[in-house]
């Protein structure tokens, strides 16, 4: 059920319909019973009272469903056979009663999805076959796509798909339609957290300490965002594999692009998966952004010029027709990794700092402006002691990373040990006779560090 951060957990029973316990005592003391038990943990000995409040009181008190989801789950995970069978399917209920009865706190997706996701789990226990559990998660997905943010779900309900592939059952370009429908869902989620995230960091880098339901916000946003690009989609693509390759996709896009030069959509799609598979060097890429080109010029399609010409015009087109601010953020980081890649730091510098002005929560701009100091420190300055001082430049970019992203906390605090540990020691301090000096970096750096205080 519900597992997004809302904050009443704790205050989930708090909420009793008096009036209506004054018409059912029996409703209020039972109530309370079960909700002591499973607090307690004590599975078994709250199943009888919560099953006499769901059955007499099914509108009481929404514990009666995210209690009872705990309960029934308990009974699912300590029972075999027709008993289990029997639990599951009376939690398959106990889902569409939570709707049912509390439609506004239980959105369609989400229960479709837990009741898919389920399903899943004990596939072979209820005789599913991998079309019956599909079928569930696409009536989540068709029914309400808006609402299907479970990433344990999203990646499933894509697995089933390349598994019928695989079958014979469905076609390959139904198996490359889900990939992108699935993807869609998902930068959604992330576009919609990471702005969320941004207003928080921005807070935070202003001086403003946040609140401690506004701290578990922020963890909440990051870890979603690290579960969805760094687990979900990297297991999708793995998952994938060579079925979409170039040998796959070129042939498939040849045969249908004379029926589908004019679909927008397919053009779009059929350009993203052929970059996506390192395919841009085949003509097709550039028959395919070409054609979307001349029906609708987009950012998408400028950048691929910029890729296939190597020409800015067209990088400045995109920069001037995409509007969404997180996708233009990642453009900018696009360009700069590109420029990095090709060791033109200053420009490569530049473009990172109007991605991280668009995206704040973002930190890895930082990581890559502080390996790119690190990488010039032998040419960035006047003697061996300035030469490793850089280090302390790029230190303090990387911890800058950890601070405003908590993703990568763990990553930046050991790039700034490693960065630190190449700076000047204290004794080197010592002997130069500088401490708590501003030395400038010259070179594109063009930025001071302070000698620490020893």
């Amino acid at each position: 059920m519900k597992t997004k951060i809302t904050l009443l957990l704790a205050a989930l029973f708090v909420s009793f319909n008096f009036s209506f316990a004054q018409q059912d005592e029996e409703c209020m003391n039972n109530l309370s019973i079960f909700d002591s038990y499973v607090k307690s943990k004590k599975y078994d000995d709250a199943y009888e009272p919560w099953s006499v409040v769901r059955n007499k009181c099914p509108k009481f008190n929404r514990a009666i469903y995210a209690h009872g989801e705990k309960i029934l789950l308990h009974k699912v995970g300590n029972s075999t056979g027709a008993d289990q069978v029997g639990h599951i399917n009376d939690l398959m209920v106990l889902y569409d009663q939570s709707r049912e009865h509390f439609k506004s706190k239980y959105d369609l997706g989400e229960v479709l999805v837990d009741k898919a996701n389920l399903a899943y789990k004990y596939q072979k226990e209820l005789g599913k076959t991998d079309a019956q559990l599909y079928d569930m998660f696409d009536e989540a997905y068709t029914k309400d796509a808006k609402n299907f943010t479970n990433a344990k779900g999203l990646y499933t309900y894509f697995s089933l798909i390349v598994d019928l592939f695989d079958a014979g059952q469905k076609p390959a370009q139904a198996m490359f339609d889900k990939y992108d429908d699935v993807i869609e869902v998902i930068e959604n989620i992330v576009g919609d957290n990471t702005l969320k995230l941004n207003k928080l960091v921005e807070k935070e880098e202003s001086g403003t300490a946040l609140s401690k339901k506004e701290g578990k916000l922020k963890d909440y946003y990051e870890a979603n965002i690290k579960a969805l690009e760094e687990q979900v989609v990297p297991s999708m693509d793995k998952k994938l594999g060579d079925r979409a390759n170039c040998d796959v996709l070129v042939p498939l896009y040849e045969r249908d692009f004379e029926n589908k030069k004019t679909d927008e959509i397919w053009l779009q799609r059929a350009m993203n998966r052929m970059y996506a598979k390192g395919c841009k060097e085949d003509p097709l890429f550039l028959k395919l952004v070409e054609q979307k080109n001349s029906i609708k010029p987009t950012a998408d399609t400028s950048y691929y010029l910029y890729l296939l010409t190597g020409e800015q015009k067209y990088f400045d087109q995109t920069l001037d027709l995409e509007s969404d601010p997180l996708r233009k953020a990642k453009l900018y980081k696009k360009l700069a990794n590109d420029l990095k890649s090709k060791g033109s730091y200053g420009r490569a510098r530049q473009y990172y700092m109007e991605s991280m002005k668009l995206n704040p929560s973002d930190g890895s701009p930082y990581l890559a402006i502080a390996a790119m100091y690190a990488k010039s420190a032998n040419n960035c300055g006047s003697d061996n002691f300035s030469k490793r001082a850089v280090f302390w430049l790029a230190a303090t970019e990387a911890e800058k990373a950890g601070r405003v992203d908590g993703r990568l906390r763990s990553a930046a605090s050991k790039s700034a040990k490693s960065y630190r540990a190449s700076a000047p020691s204290k004794s080197d301090i010592f002997t130069k006779g500088n401490s708590g000096e501003v030395i400038k970096i010259g070179c594109w750096i063009q930025r001071s560090v302070t000698v620490p205080k020893i």
